[in-house]
Order: structure tokens, then sequence, then C-alpha cells
């Protein structure tokens, strides 16, 4: 399942990468292209970031990569501060 959601984010930001493109150089009077580049480009930036945290969530549970040092209710993380 990893791996089918690693492809997805490579495919989601290529996605991104390419219409932000299309949106950003095309022609300012053609506004339909631009409005669905734009929101096809935004689509895959979401579904990266979804695909991107789900990958590091799943690294972290299953050992491949040590945990991020987080502040929780009962344990304040009071690093940083005077």
């Amino acid at each position: 399942m990893s791996k089918l959601i690693a492809i997805l984010n490579v495919i989601a930001w290529s996605g991104f990468w390419a219409f932000g493109y299309i949106a950003l150089t095309s022609d300012p009077s053609e506004s339909r292209q631009m409005g669905v580049a734009a929101l096809m480009a935004f689509l895959g930036a979401g579904m990266g970031v979804f695909a991107y945290l789900w990958l590091v969530r799943h690294s972290e549970m299953t050992g491949y990569a040590k945990p991020v040092r987080r502040a929780t209710p009962n344990n304040e993380n009071t690093e940083g501060t005077a």
C-alpha cells in the first residue's frame, strides 16, 4: 500500500507542476483554460501533500524513520523557551 501511495505522490506533484506551469503561461484571454489548469494544479498539490503526510506517518509507525518529538497535552515541550 505504501508503494501505491508513493506512486500517487509522484504523480500528484508532477500534475501540480505541469498544470501550474500551464496556468501561469496560458494566454490571459483564455480564462477558462487558465482556471481549469489552476484547479488541476490545486488538486495535485492537495493530493501531493496528503500522500506525503501519509507516507511520513507510515514510515514513523513502521520504524523506518525516527519519530519526531511532539509536544502532548500532558507533556508540554518547553525547549527553546526562555
